[in-house]
């Protein structure tokens, strides 16, 4: 949401300062993607790097049904919600508080959020890694779709809620939310045994770029 959009709404005004520049969000974007390549580089060529990821699973792995309760944090039918939820009141908010254009950034979610597993499904298909030896023979685990799931409907729910706080409390609470949630998912995965590390961390990656790709492209449109 652009600050124009929302002038005239002081409610509405995210504050001026404590978000991030361009420049960094484009920082933080070239590095994602770059971790992204390398680790996508290692798994298909089982390499050093994947064959320490496998030895780091073997010592966390602990297949109780509170890791599994964790992990399913990443289900779509947890997140998908959390996030349909925030689109809905943040568009009413909007469209009440008279901004132009109100739907575009429930809608912008919602269309990020199907566009993940047609982004994730290929590349499963393409590195066919296969998974912890808890989940038996099969392929398709690298990347880790419940945790792109997370990350994009957690994340994107955040990004659209957190210009409406206005108390930085709020703010600060809704992040760390927002972190302590994909973080359950991550540590759920890992330790039950669904996922070898760096499959989420490559979706880390993925859907961190997915994220701040669009708002780096609408800043410069307004530019």
């Amino acid at each position: 949401m652009r600050r124009s959009d929302l002038i005239g709404h002081p409610e509405a005004t995210p504050p001026a300062s404590g978000w991030p520049t361009s420049r960094n969000l484009l920082a933080v974007l070239t590095l994602a993607v770059l971790l992204f390549a390398l680790i996508t580089w290692q798994v298909a060529v089982h390499g050093p790097l994947a064959r320490a990821d496998e030895r780091l699973s073997d010592s966390l792995v602990h297949p109780a049904r509170g890791w599994e309760l964790l992990a399913d944090l990443g289900n779509i039918t947890v997140a998908v919600p959390v996030l349909l939820v925030a689109s809905v009141y943040v568009g009413l908010r909007a469209r009440r508080a008279g901004t132009e254009r109100w739907w575009r950034e429930p809608v912008g979610a919602g269309l990020l959020m199907a566009a993940v597993p047609a982004i994730v499904v290929p590349i499963k298909e393409l590195v066919a890694r296969s998974g912890p030896p808890v989940m038996g023979p099969g392929t398709g685990f690298y990347p880790s779709g419940h945790t792109a799931t997370a990350v994009v409907a957690y994340g994107s729910a955040t990004l659209l809620l957190l210009p409406w706080l206005r108390r930085t409390y709020a703010r600060r609470l809704l992040l760390t939310s927002c972190l302590a949630l994909n973080a359950a998912v991550a540590v759920g995965l890992v330790v039950r045994g669904f996922h070898w590390p760096l499959d989420v961390v490559a979706s880390w990656c993925l859907c961190a770029a997915l994220l701040i790709l669009p708002r780096l492209l609408r800043r410069r449109r307004a530019r």
